[in-house]
């Protein structure tokens, strides 16, 4: 799908083509339009569009018939109908011959304009991966924190954590050498509806305070009365520390 989605009003009626015009172009589309059958068909083969609104009541063919030729032509344009015929078996005819939804008339804007970001979402071919984002990488002293792998080592040595112990390190790394309260360590980690005893914070300090120091000096440190802080040990040398991406 094109950056700016492009759509293709196909109806005979010029106040609905109107109408249509100007509310996608509000909510961000291109738009086209065509009041004749083959006039769609034209526009489609040459200007792609990402999706089309088809009037199944056309002056020179009906909607369902254009639909069937743009399969066959092996245009897999999007297809939403716009008709005044709400039977039953006129809506399974209209998806059968490759439409993608039915709208009757008469309709809401804002509920066409959701169907057809619906469909366009739906149809659109997906996202190749993205490539990683190193910045994501979080450090301090000898300890990396990935936020995309969830690794996190310490000397190269890698950590097996819990997702809490993860999201702390996180919280201290994003936050180094500053004293982080109890409360605002809760409202990071375990967010502000956490009903539980403030005391969690302490327990968890401590199991990832044990799992870094099995590979080196303590990097967390207790400010009495007031948190935590993330900070290098006293007489070590601050060369090399950095929380920034690779």
């Amino acid at each position: 799908m094109a950056q700016v989605p492009r759509v293709l009003v196909v109806d005979d009626e010029p106040n609905i083509v109107d109408l249509l015009r100007m509310a996608l172009r509000f909510h961000g589309f291109d738009v086209l339009t065509a009041t004749t059958g083959r006039a769609a068909l034209t526009l489609a083969a040459d200007a792609r569009p990402d999706l089309m609104i088809l009037d199944v009541m056309l002056p020179d063919m009906d909607g369902f018939g254009v639909c069937r030729m743009l399969r066959a032509d092996g245009l897999d344009v999007p297809v939403v109908y716009l008709t005044a015929r709400d039977a039953h078996r006129d809506k399974i005819a209209g998806l059968t011959y490759g439409g993608d939804d039915y709208v009757t008339k008469p309709f809401a804007v804002d509920e066409l304009v959701a169907r057809v970001r619906a469909v366009l979402r739906r149809t659109s071919p997906p996202s190749p991966p993205a490539e990683p984002d190193r910045t994501a990488v979080l450090r301090f002293a000898d300890v990396e924190l990935d936020t995309d792998t969830h690794l996190v080592t310490r000397a190269g040595t890698p950590i097996e954590l819990s997702p809490t112990e993860f999201s702390l390190l996180r919280y201290l790394l994003t936050n180094p050498n500053r004293v982080l309260s109890r409360a605002q360590i809760l409202d990071a980690v375990w967010s502000y509806d956490y009903a539980g005893e403030p005391t969690v914070v302490d327990q968890y300090v401590s199991y990832l305070r044990r799992k870094l120091g099995q590979h080196g000096p303590s990097l967390i440190h207790t400010q009495r009365g007031f948190g935590y802080a993330l900070r290098l040990p006293s007489g070590t040398s601050p060369a090399g520390t950095s929380t920034s991406g690779r």
